[in-house]
């Protein structure tokens, strides 16, 4: 089994060219923290400062957003913006091309520090650009962090966050979780994280015998949300109670939408239910707590739905989040093999 602590994520807001600074010793942080070794922490910042640094000067609203890889040992770097987009994002990265009369060299030193990095820019029918860095130490197997994207947010102006998500692969499946703890502040964080520590006592228990262990674990907190996904080589089973919504994305539409049962976990929880759904190779499956305003998937344009899932979720977050709410946003691919 393999599965990493998902602490929430790090919003570095580019208002300000002294939010580089910030951005920076952000990264250099979480990095310590997932015991990179060497002098990853130091590529760390300079990866975020680039980044942050891009967003200063060409875009709008731009937000970075730092966090442990969601599998895997390393640390991820998201940028998202509301800026015009770029007309060739591929000349972008190479040495030498700027627009602003700098040297040019700030994307393409990214995309050579950096483990992985992908970055799309959008039409003028939906502005912007997401960039996402994962830097990892030597050795790191990439498929154990491939295909899955997440971005947790607390309210403004909270300390603690009442949301909490996580994703396992295990030897049969790749298990997601998001909960959503009620209220807001360290009650909610309280029975998120205890929620939190029963799913990952053993993930690959039957979806709603992890929910009821889960029921049991809650009874002396305020109580969750839970939306748990399993997903399987072309297929997916959703569990949930609460508002926590489950979909499934092709490059083209929305194909299921799915909501929990209603109730509370830990309150007089109602028996839960499975329900399965076809997602198709190449299909993302998305868990994403109240906090994301769900008409996003109304109608969402083809050039949001083509997004790799980091790039998606950091989408989702910096144009569809309820400030005012606890935000999660988790999108996963099935993988390739399982572990």
């Amino acid at each position: 089994m393999t599965d990493t602590f998902t602490a929430p994520t790090v919003q570095v807001r580019v208002d300000h060219r002294s939010a580089v600074h910030l951005a920076a010793e952000a990264a250099r942080g979480v990095a310590r923290e997932c015991e990179l070794p060497g002098a990853l922490p130091d590529q760390a910042a300079v990866i975020a400062s680039e980044l942050a640094t891009n967003l200063d000067k060409h875009a709008s609203d731009g937000t970075l957003y730092v966090q442990p890889l969601p599998l895997g040992h390393g640390v991820e770097i998201l940028a998202a913006d509301r800026g015009p987009g770029m007309h060739d994002p591929e000349r972008c990265l190479t040495d030498g091309y700027t627009t602003s009369g700098t040297l040019g060299v700030g994307l393409g030193a990214v995309k050579r520090m950096a483990t992985h990095f992908h970055m799309r820019s959008a039409d003028g029918t939906h502005p912007g650009t997401w960039a996402c860095a994962q830097l990892t130490a030597t050795g790191e197997q990439r498929p154990r962090w491939q295909g899955v994207g997440t971005v947790c947010l607390p309210a403004e102006g909270e300390e603690g966050c009442g949301d909490a998500r996580a994703i396992v692969d295990t030897d049969s499946a790749r298990t997601a979780v998001v909960l959503d703890g009620l209220g807001h502040g360290r009650p909610a964080a309280e029975a998120a994280q205890a929620a939190l520590r029963t799913f990952h006592a053993d993930p690959d228990r039957p979806l709603p015998e992890v929910l009821t262990r889960m029921n049991r674990a809650l009874r002396h907190t305020r109580g969750a949300a839970v939306g748990v996904l399993r997903l399987y080589l072309e297929r997916a089973d959703y569990c949930g109670v609460g508002n926590i919504r489950a979909l499934a994305l092709t490059h083209d539409r929305v194909r299921h939408r799915l909501t929990g049962q209603p109730g509370i976990v830990g309150w007089g929880m109602p028996t839960p239910r499975v329900h399965d759904f076809p997602l198709p190779q190449g299909g993302t499956a998305v868990l994403h707590s109240d906090g994301i305003d769900a008409r996003w998937s109304l109608d969402p344009p083809p050039s949001l739905l083509r997004l790799p899932p980091p790039l998606l979720s950091a989408a989702l977050a910096h144009g569809h989040r309820r400030v005012r709410d606890d935000a999660t946003v988790l999108a996963a691919r099935s993988p390739l093999r399982l572990p």
